[in-house]
């Protein structure tokens, strides 16, 4: 109350204060208030700064309900709305809604064989066909605009682990190298990379032969076990459950297809006892580890 006794005495001094040429408003008996409209807080950056009428503001709070929505997350393809209570939930975003695309770089590709606008019209879409056999078997297929994928023969499929184990090696190396915060790798995956990096018979990353990539594996297999199993970790986080789903596949999957055309038989492959789920023993048989060498310890 005393807050608005100075602001009013401030008034009441600004009027004096005022040219004598300026006539004073008078308000005819019975005309209402004008009515002013409230300015949502912070819309206006002096809002923010300015804090003489702290009090002032505190009454219009009392008003203004709190955006329920603020810190409530939904999955890929929904948004956050509330009810009459403004109790917040998750519904499905409509796919117009979603940021213009700037270019055919953002196109993705559904199992659909359907080139999506960008991956959040694909999950916007994805998200509408929930509950329905076509939304069940939707799924991210590869990154740019749908194309032939020429088909998987068998000795290209005996050939891909070849290179995607050396890949992840290499992978790691070059994490280890730029790690100079330690933001990328823990202290404990820094040190078995360290084994691997300072090994003088470690093959350089490069484009080299399948001869010299098996012979690279059989020769040196012992760095190969740590990054397969250190990917397989990377992937398993939604949840950490010791299985692959497609979803937690897509990571991975994803970019490599449009590169890798035997990259999606590969995995369908992994998954040996076809339950949808890649357990890290399937994992590890699938990159050419010996049961022995499975350690659920590395994954960590």
């Amino acid at each position: 109350m005393r807050v608005w006794i100075v602001f009013l005495l401030c008034l009441a001094g600004h009027a004096m204060a005022a040219p004598a040429d300026e006539e004073p408003i008078v308000e005819e008996p019975g005309t209402e208030e004008p009515v002013v409209e409230e300015t949502e807080v912070g819309a206006n950056p002096v809002q923010v700064e300015i804090g003489e009428f702290d009090e002032a503001i505190d009454i219009v709070e009392d008003v203004v309900t709190e955006n329920a929505c603020l810190n409530y997350h939904c999955k890929k393809g929904k948004v956050c709305e509330v009810d009459e209570s403004n109790t917040p939930m998750c519904v499905c975003q409509d796919p117009s809604t979603c940021p213009p695309v700037e270019g055919d770089f953002e196109h993705v590709c559904g199992t659909d064989n359907k080139t999506y606008e960008s991956s959040c019209h694909f999950f916007a879409t994805k998200c509408t066909l929930e509950g329905t056999k076509k939304g069940h078997k939707l799924h991210l297929d590869y990154i740019g605009s749908c194309k032939l994928i020429e088909p998987c023969l068998d000795n290209e499929l005996t050939e891909f682990p070849l290179r995607m184990r050396d890949w992840l090696k290499n992978v790691l190396v070059t994490l280890y190298e730029r790690d100079e915060d330690n933001n990328l790798l823990t202290e404990k995956q820094k040190l078995r990379v360290k084994k691997i990096y300072e090994n003088e018979k470690r093959l350089q990353a490069g484009d080299h032969s399948l001869d010299l990539l098996a012979h690279d594996f059989e020769k040196n297999y012992n760095m190969y076990i740590f990054p397969v199993h250190w990917q397989f970790g990377q992937l398993d986080q939604h949840p950490v459950d010791g299985y692959l789903t497609h979803t937690e596949l897509a990571p991975l999957r994803v970019p490599l297809i449009p590169m890798e055309h035997c990259t999606t038989r590969f995995f369908e492959q992994c998954d040996a006892d076809a339950d949808k789920y890649i357990a890290l023993e399937e994992w590890a048989t699938c990159f050419g580890l010996k049961d022995q060498d499975v350690d659920k310890d590395l994954i960590i």
